[in-house]
């Protein structure tokens, strides 16, 4: 398997699987006091479903605010608004699916 380099914009980001475009896996690790993106909002056109592996987040998707910890799962809609923080005082590992539909 190999290991996708990713935009300076995306450090820290790593892609583990792509297949097509339409399917791509990976694994990021955000700092203790982190916020992604570093100001406003982000969206993208596949449908995101996050699995943290370790640590928390919190944050905000489509005007609702969410808290998700070790062991919790998120899903963000294609073209949907967020931001998340990282107010913990260790690392939040996250592993990441966006799925492509089109």
């Amino acid at each position: 398997m190999e290991l996708k380099k990713r935009p300076p914009k995306l450090e820290g980001i790593r892609a583990l699987f792509e297949k097509e475009d339409n399917v791509r896996f990976g694994l990021v690790s955000i700092a203790p006091g982190q916020r992604v993106p570093g100001q406003g909002l982000s969206n993208h056109p596949e449908d995101e479903y996050s699995y943290v592996i370790g640590g928390s987040i919190e944050g905000e998707c489509g005007g609702r605010s969410f808290n998700i910890s070790t062991g919790e799962a998120s899903f963000i809609p294609a073209g949907e608004e967020h931001w998340a923080m990282n107010s913990g005082d260790s690392d939040c590992e996250i592993v990441w699916v966006l799925v492509n539909k089109q």
